[in-house]
């Protein structure tokens, strides 16, 4: 895809499932909230990711504003709404991403990238030409159009997807979009047709190749959560890992709106206990949990533009 091309994706923007038809070239915007301009909130090293891709030197991660879910109980919501960030060239990501090499990063981390996968594409390309060898992870709440991910065929080492719901009443109540399950579970698919099977470094246990989905275990929710996994381990068995996640924090905009009272809490140890213990009933053997305290911990680094 060469500039042209990028014009003409962007002059009636599909990427991802709202089809807003958005001329992003003429400064429109659609549901992500974003132009054509790339615009982001930082690029630094990233410690808080699952341990096969943080390592102890970081993840090179570039955090880009704006989002086509913004889930109501979002972490990222400064960002995600589009209001935290700044302007940046495509030659400057595809720079950003060299320094980061340069930096000691295991990996280029690409962070709600959706809306900016042909600009991301050409910002690869150029890096690669330059001397970028690092895997690329593409992390994304999981809600992908088929074709827009086939254009980063060959781009992608790592996919880091979450697969949030399976069934389409808490999509529609918490991320706006009842036909979610719909759209990702044939993302998931493509992105495991373009990675494969696992592959990690022999001295340093990083993933070099493959997928993680994440799953965040929400209130109330651990029928829904137990759909999830059970759909995961039937499609994929043991070929992708599973990161089942109890960090729910409840955010000021939950605490906020009454109607979403019954997730104003944490996810109890029961609950997730429970999670696990269908997991491993199941025959989940690849995967993460979480241990300690981790919504008390924060992982929303600073939106300050480092690194930009």
């Amino acid at each position: 895809m060469m500039k042209d091309s990028l014009r003409e994706v962007l002059s009636s923007c599909n990427l991802c499932p709202r089809h807003c038809s958005a001329d992003r070239m003429a400064g429109g915007t659609g549901y992500c909230g974003q132009t054509a301009e790339i615009f982001a909130a930082r690029a630094a090293l990233h410690f808080w990711e699952e341990p096969c891709i943080s390592g102890t030197s970081g993840s090179g991660t570039v955090f880009f504003s704006g989002c086509s879910l913004r889930c109501i109980y979002c972490q990222n919501r400064e960002i995600a709404l589009g209001n935290q960030g700044q302007v940046i060239s495509l030659e400057r990501l595809s720079q950003i991403f060299l320094e980061l090499q340069e930096k000691g990063a295991n990996n280029i981390n690409l962070v709600t990238p959706t809306h900016y996968v042909p600009q991301i594409r050409l910002a690869l390309i150029a890096a690669k030409k330059q001397g970028l060898t690092l895997p690329i992870v593409y992390n994304t709440g999981g809600y992908e159009e088929v074709e827009t991910l086939r254009m980063l065929d060959g781009l992608i080492g790592i996919y880091l997807p979450d697969l949030k719901y399976r069934s389409s009443a808490p999509a529609a109540r918490f991320s706006n979009c009842p036909d979610y399950f719909e759209k990702a579970s044939l993302a998931l698919q493509e992105m495991y047709r373009q990675v494969g099977d696992p592959v990690f470094d022999a001295s340093t246990g990083l993933m070099r190749r493959g997928m993680i989905v994440r799953h965040l275990l929400l209130p109330g929710q651990v029928g829904e959560s137990k759909r999830v996994l059970r759909w995961l381990h039937d499609t994929f068995g043991d070929h992708v890992y599973v990161s089942i996640m109890n960090q729910y924090t409840p955010m000021p905009q939950i605490a906020a709106d009454p109607a979403f009272e019954d997730i104003n809490r944490r996810v109890t140890d029961e609950e997730y206990e429970r999670l696990l213990s269908f997991a491993e009933m199941i025959g989940i053997e690849r995967g993460f949990l979480q241990e300690g305290e981790t919504a008390k911990e924060s992982f929303i680094p600073p939106f300050t533009g480092e690194g930009l």
